[in-house]
């Protein structure tokens, strides 16, 4: 990864920038420049977008208090984030994508299960932001009168996808700049957009919002988890495999955290207290998480917050689909990298023309889709953590291509324990309010929690449980495994025999 004072930087050097070749390929030693403080820059500008200031509004929406939410939104902003700076750290000790990197824990073959889940989970989410991003330059050229019809969205979407599928495919060295002037331009504006409307702002009214119960409060942290780091967690060492071996594991940790989290803490204060504010703006919200923060702006700023907007979202966008075309890749697709991310654009724009022009609430979809793929990411991120936890040496590179290596090729203890933490994670979760997702929650009845109507049926503790049940079934379970595994002798070079998807 290029620090802006590195030799190899090409602001420096002049250096052109170029698409990207490498796939689920090893980073050699060559190309690993940098220090940790550049994850700083991806990982600010994919979460610096103003859909921070929303999730006031949805943690609000749990039936709590400003004091609760913002309790809730510290430590699911805080704890999610350093989950993904753990995850981090394989990046550097293995020099490959996380979804490769996690063959280690799944086998080379097990891991398509995971890779799946991951691709599904990132494709998801560029949608969600493309549509955000087209749907709030549609409500500001309807405020401005220029149109905001369905013509208008139509461009919008064209050009939101435009940048955000040339960002995936040309891959890293484009993303790594084009995250720093997002980084640069949308920190501004945000600060801008908070002193024009703070004084929308009444703390009377905030502070009067009583305040709700322990099972609501466990939902609120459960959807702030999911909502930010856990939605990053499986692409988390896709930026740190370009570090030197030598960094500092604890510097990994520290600037993944801090990049990805600072910028939503200080929007979800601000979101909270304009949400808490106005019961009309925090229903808006539900409905156009983006649009709605227009409405409380003066007409000659709406256009720098368009650009603030669509920049915001495009960052977290960009990082999306360059990390799904990866995941792609390690699920067995025998295809060059950016043609995985093209793929996945495409499927990319499809489902947003279905958010922006079909679908009848957001909110309702948006938090189901978070809960239901977070189950399963939590169960993979608990097997990865504790793997990685368990293992005192580098990654064998060359064996994390090869099948009859050292990590095997299907072991059935990772995706039992994946299975079955995803089994009891949905069984203790439910999203009434999308129709597709009423099957979920058969297990509060039989485990005394009410039922799908009792007080822990909005808690969405199967995300945490899964997660744990992952974690402590691999600690336990997975460490002779991964004892014998080190005790091998390196393999050959990684380029000798291996399976390259």
């Amino acid at each position: 990864m290029t620090h802006p004072q590195d030799s190899l930087d090409s602001r420096s050097t002049g250096r052109q920038i170029q698409l990207e070749t490498h796939g689920l390929d090893v980073i050699g030693d060559a190309e690993r420049k940098g220090t940790p403080r550049t994850l700083f820059w991806p990982w600010f500008g994919a979460n610096v977008s103003v859909l921070g200031l929303s999730y006031g509004a949805f943690a609000l929406g749990f039936g709590i208090s400003f004091w609760q939410a913002l309790a809730a939104g510290v430590l699911g902003i805080v704890v999610s984030f350093l989950l993904c700076g753990f995850v981090a750290v394989a990046g550097k000790r293995g020099s490959a994508p996380t979804m490769v990197l996690s063959r280690a824990a799944y086998g080379v073959r097990g891991n398509r299960l995971p890779s799946v889940i991951s691709w599904m989970l990132t494709v998801g989410w560029e949608t969600v932001l493309t549509a955000l991003a087209t749907m709030a330059t549609a409500t500001v050229f309807s405020r401005l009168g220029w149109g905001g019809g369905t013509e208008t969205k139509v461009v919008a979407l064209i050009v939101v996808a435009a940048l955000t599928v040339v960002g995936g495919v040309m891959g890293f060295d484009l993303i790594m700049r084009l995250q720093t002037w997002i980084t640069v331009i949308t920190g501004v504006l945000t600060v801008v957009y908070v002193g024009l409307v703070a004084d929308h702002i009444h703390w009377s009214t905030v502070s009067a919002i009583p305040a709700g119960s322990a099972q609501e409060f466990i939902g609120a942290l459960v959807f702030m988890m999911t909502g930010f780091g856990l939605g990053w967690v499986n692409a988390a060492a896709d930026y740190s495999r370009y570090l030197p071996r030598s960094s500092s594991s604890r510097g990994v940790i520290g600037w993944t955290t801090f990049g990805a989290s600072v910028a939503p803490l200080l929007l979800l204060v601000f979101g909270l207290l304009l949400a808490g504010s106005s019961e009309t703006l925090s229903k808006a919200i539900a409905a156009d998480p983006i649009g709605a923060l227009t409405t409380i702006l003066p007409t000659w700023f709406l256009v720098p917050f368009a650009v603030v907007a669509v920049l915001g979202l495009v960052g977290g966008a960009v990082l999306d689909i360059y990390s799904s075309g990866l995941a792609l890749l390690s699920a067995g697709l025998p295809v060059p990298r950016y043609l995985a991310a093209l793929f996945d654009g495409v499927l990319m724009i499809a489902g947003s023309v279905y958010i922006v022009f079909f679908a009848d609430s957001f909110l309702a979809q948006f938090m189901g889709f978070l809960t239901t793929l977070g189950v399963p990411i939590a169960a993979w991120c608990g097997i990865m953590l504790a793997d990685l936890a368990l293992r005192r040496r580098d990654y064998d590179e060359g064996d994390l291509y090869r099948p009859h290596g050292r990590y095997g090729d299907v072991p059935l203890l990772p995706l039992l324990l994946t299975l079955g933490a995803t089994a009891v994670g949905w069984g203790l979760v439910t999203n009434t309010s999308a129709s597709w997702l009423t099957w979920q929650g058969y297990l509060l009845e039989p485990f005394g929690l009410g039922g799908k109507t009792g007080a822990w049926a909005y808690a969405n503790l199967g995300v945490l449980v899964a997660l744990a049940l992952a974690f402590l079934g691999t600690l336990i379970l997975g460490r002779g495994r991964v004892r014998e595994q080190e005790a091998q002798a390196p393999s050959p070079s990684p380029n000798e025999g291996v399976y390259s998807t």
